[in-house]
């Protein structure tokens, strides 16, 4: 009674909350990070802003292009990427876990 709303919040956005658990449990770190586009580009706006005014639209395109290469060799693998398959055809995850359910697979 004392937190009706944010109860009322909560149960009207249940399954958006919940969707989580309908992935692979190996991915489950991928999905909580916090702004991973943001991090991606870090390097690049470091850069970028040291050189402002200094480089033509053409030669910003090719040092962004080259920075976020260089960028991409420290990125972390996908834990579980062997399950992408899975996800893409839509097999159903209940908790982290594929269900064994012939149908999604054969859909």
């Amino acid at each position: 009674a004392k937190y009706e709303k944010a109860v009322t919040c909560l149960t009207k956005d249940k399954e958006t909350l919940l969707t989580f658990y309908a992935f692979p449990a190996d991915h489950w770190d991928h999905l909580r990070t916090g702004n991973p586009i943001e991090s991606v580009f870090a390097t690049v706006r470091h850069r970028t802003v040291r050189t402002k005014g200094a480089l033509s639209q053409k030669t910003a395109k090719l040092m962004v292009f080259k920075l976020v290469q260089a960028a991409a060799k420290t990125w972390r693998r996908l834990k579980g990427a062997n399950q992408l398959p899975l996800v893409i055809e839509g097999v159903t995850f209940t908790d982290g876990v594929a269900e064994n359910d012939t149908e999604n697979r054969a859909a």
